[in-house]
């Protein structure tokens, strides 16, 4: 179809768009499949000053993530496709609980590759059959520069925080995307309406912001939480409270969120036990309850030791003491990432001279240094 007259692509842009709402999509865009040759340019510069840190996954096919061209050269046109995961309330009403786990809203549901995926290849099969046209189909674990092509496509545009917002959905927007053949009139891009704000840059905890539109995810807590591998650096512990996986701040400070609303999907609502877990619950979870507790949850791509790290990080700004007694059961774990987080939320809560003794009882026979270091460390 990539002869066809504007048009007979117009008329084809219409079909596929109202069958993508139908199928259970929010908003739908169209965007030429060459890219944003100043996307793949930062992207480029991003890499090269090593921001990526443990996210080795943005250094792969970097030559395919910069260009629809390169990831699948008949490419014509990208049908870029949003789903709202809305919350109901407030995303940081959680951060005053300190007894209980911060997971981000988008955490919360089903896992959303599983989700939005399986609407996509309902759309892209209709797509094959009604115009015989090739199709594929992605979400964010391909290379693809997705807020790019949805900002060509007329979903939203790129904040000063560097996520998407929408005019009409705010900041909560799955995305998905079907690569095809199919040569379909673009829609007009969005602009930019951040304007003069910065509430977004302002409320980082971590001042992750090095500039509007430049984020160091080295210092963001959805990066430390979710894909940092090591230990989190000491001076992010007490500013990620009870964050223990992923960060809302920015997102829900925008005032775009004003027109949003909560979302009508089932699977991306919030699970009862993901809205606001106990802390002390959490970090008693070895790897089995862990993966039964976060089953078909993002959640789970974070690993049992990377998790309870977060969680014992969180019970350890919790100011409460009486969370000692399940954080002293880790430092007899098995993973020196766990035991070092034992020990700095102990050095937190437990009274001085009971701290001074238990590194007494504790330091001599700990195999990792890192977690010695940890028992020798200034109280933070």
């Amino acid at each position: 179809m990539g002869g066809d007259s504007q048009g007979q692509g117009g008329a084809a842009r219409d079909e596929i768009r109202a069958y993508a709402l139908a199928a259970g999509f929010d908003t739908v865009g169209f965007a030429p499949a060459t890219g944003a040759p100043e996307s793949a340019g930062r992207l480029r510069e991003f890499l090269a000053a090593g921001m990526q840190g443990d996210m080795g996954w943005l250094e792969a096919k970097v030559d395919r993530r910069g260009s629809p061209e390169a990831l699948w050269p008949d490419a014509r046109s990208v049908v870029v496709l949003g789903m709202n995961y809305g919350p109901e309330g407030d995303p940081l009403a959680i951060l005053e609980r300190p007894d209980h786990g911060g997971i981000s809203i988008y955490a919360q549901g089903r896992d959303y590759h599983d989700v939005v995926k399986k609407r996509l290849k309902r759309v892209a099969r209709w797509m094959h059959e009604r115009f015989a046209a090739e199709v594929k189909v992605f979400v964010d674990t391909a290379p693809v520069m997705e807020k790019p092509l949805a900002m060509q496509g007329g979903i939203g545009w790129q904040g000063k925080h560097t996520n998407m917002v929408s005019r009409e959905f705010g900041s909560w927007l799955f995305l998905g995307e079907i690569f095809t053949v199919l040569d379909l009139p673009p829609d007009a891009p969005e602009a930019d309406h951040c304007g003069g704000c910065s509430r977004c840059l302002d409320i980082c905890p971590t001042q992750a912001f090095t500039a509007p539109y430049r984020l160091d995810p080295r210092r963001c807590i959805s990066y430390l939480t979710i894909e940092h591998q090591g230990h989190i650096a000491a001076e992010f512990r007490k500013a990620m409270g009870n964050r223990i996986y992923g960060c809302d701040d920015c997102l829900a400070v925008c005032p775009w969120n004003k027109f949003a609303r909560p979302t009508g999907e089932p699977a991306l609502m919030p699970r009862a036990a993901l809205a606001a877990p106990r802390l002390a619950e959490l970090a008693g979870l070895d790897d089995a309850a862990f993966r039964g507790y976060f089953a078909a949850s993002p959640v789970k791509r974070t690993g049992r030791d990377r998790f309870v790290r977060n969680v014992l990080i969180a019970i350890g700004n919790s100011g409460n003491p009486e969370n000692a007694a399940v954080v002293r059961e880790r430092l007899g774990d098995e993973s020196p990432l766990v035991r070092a987080m034992a020990v700095w939320a102990l050095h937190r809560l437990l009274p001085p001279p009971e701290f001074a003794a238990l590194r007494q009882a504790c330091r001599e026979d700990e195999p990792d240094v890192d977690v010695v270091a940890e028992w020798d460390a200034p109280a933070a």
